[in-house]
């Protein structure tokens, strides 16, 4: 591994990105990439007695069929890196302490996604581990209850609002294999300018966004056009258009190849979502249920994604405190 420029590394040895596997929800089923996720479930309980027991087992079964696509056993995978947005990370904890695998318990907000990957890319390229497992969930009926209001409630959602997704996504992470390869990562800094509208999670996250992805130019060299996409997780429709407008102004053309998570995952007019999607479980699902097939199928080869994170709760935004963005980023190419 190398460090360049200010804040990425470059993977002499890439690891490789083994498999992936994804499990959506209802209203995820009815949008457009419903055909890409593994399994689409037509009932956020899952049979399970809260939404919180729900969000565990999305991550759990998941996992489950991750590691059952990979051919690999439990025992073959040494670590695992996985976060989710309620309160300790239960989700996670919770869905996967049966697992057996030393775990670590990442929280990056809706950045976990990639944070994880980040984590998990220096253990395989350090030599420290062959096979990591990364894994993130999220839950709407689970999110809307902790950070803004209960459903019960019938709250009207601003058209800033975002859909939190319900579903999981993971991924292990290999020492060998033919790729597609996590050939760099840029980590992110936390940027903060003010924003304090929790109903406006794009406006918060978009200058993380920009930091991370102007740095990442930077650092390798690098330009726009060098990837066949440059993917965000969750920006959505609004956080799209500041992101696009700032690159611009930084002298980024990112038009052409650039795309959000959180726009892909939703028809927003059909299914009245507002702003797009968000939660940890939008870059999880859209990248391990669409992307990386693309990648496999050598329809894109050079992809970057960076996840994007708004590092608040309930509590800072009840004592009126503004909202923290931070965004990771990593390459993936073939």
């Amino acid at each position: 591994m190398e460090h360049i420029g200010e804040q990425t590394i470059k993977f002499e040895n890439p690891p490789t990105i083994l498999e992936a596997a994804s499990i959506v929800g209802p209203k995820e089923s009815q949008g457009p990439l419903a055909k890409f996720f593994d399994q689409c479930i037509e009932d956020e309980f899952w049979g399970e007695k809260s939404w919180e027991k729900a969000e565990s087992k999305f991550v759990k079964e998941t996992v489950g069929n991750l590691i059952s696509k990979s051919g690999i056993s439990n025992s073959d995978i040494d670590y695992c890196f996985a976060g989710d947005l309620l309160n300790q990370c239960i989700s996670s904890s919770f869905g996967l302490r049966e697992l057996n695998i030393p775990f670590f318990g990442v929280f990056g907000a809706c950045s976990t996604f990639v944070e994880s990957m980040c984590l998990g890319s220096i253990f395989v390229g350090s030599g420290s581990a062959k096979n990591v497992l990364c894994a993130t969930s999220s839950h709407f009926c689970s999110a809307e209850k902790q950070f803004r209001f209960p459903l019960e409630l019938g709250n009207q959602r601003p058209p800033t609002s975002q859909w939190t997704v319900t579903g999981s996504g993971a991924v292990i992470l290999s020492s060998s294999g033919q790729g597609p390869y996590i050939t760099h990562i840029t980590p992110g800094k936390i940027v903060d300018m003010g924003i304090k509208d929790a109903n406006n999670m794009g406006a918060a996250m978009a200058p993380a966004a920009l930091s991370t992805l102007v740095t990442h130019f930077r650092d390798t060299g690098r330009k726009p056009s060098y990837y066949d996409a440059i993917i965000t997780g969750d920006l959505g429709h609004i956080g799209k258009e500041i992101l696009t407008e700032l690159a611009e102004t930084k002298g980024y053309n990112i038009k052409s190849n650039y795309n959000d998570c959180g726009v892909l995952i939703f028809d927003k007019q059909s299914q009245d979502t507002h702003s797009g999607g968000s939660g940890c479980g939008c870059i999880g699902t859209v990248f391990s249920g669409y992307f990386f097939k693309q990648l496999k199928e050598k329809k894109l080869k050079r992809i970057l994604l960076i996840a994007t994170g708004a590092l608040m709760n309930s509590t800072s935004t009840q004592q009126g405190e503004s909202i923290p963005g931070i965004a990771h980023a990593i390459s993936i190419e073939c």
